[in-house]
């Protein structure tokens, strides 16, 4: 089953020229974990296979927290 999983990270710091260090390194995982990965001014849509996602999304936390992050939105649900 495909899983879709879309995560806002915070603080919110919109600069079109530089994406805060915690959205991009949580893409950058996501990415690197082999998920389909959109990623956009408010949040990031990330989808997979439910044992690739399900598996990355811990990776995925570690490394918006890890970029400075102060909390992080999660939903996930199945791909229609």
């Amino acid at each position: 089953m495909r899983l879709v999983a879309e995560f806002t990270t915070e603080p919110f710091d919109v600069d079109e020229n530089s994406p805060p260090a915690h959205a991009t390194e949580a893409l950058r995982v996501a990415e690197a974990a082999g998920l389909d990965c959109d990623f956009g001014p408010l949040g990031t849509q990330v989808s997979g296979e439910q044992e690739l996602l399900l598996a990355a999304l811990p990776k995925v936390l570690d490394a918006a927290f890890g970029g400075g992050a102060s909390q992080v939105t999660l939903q996930v649900r199945r791909d229609a």
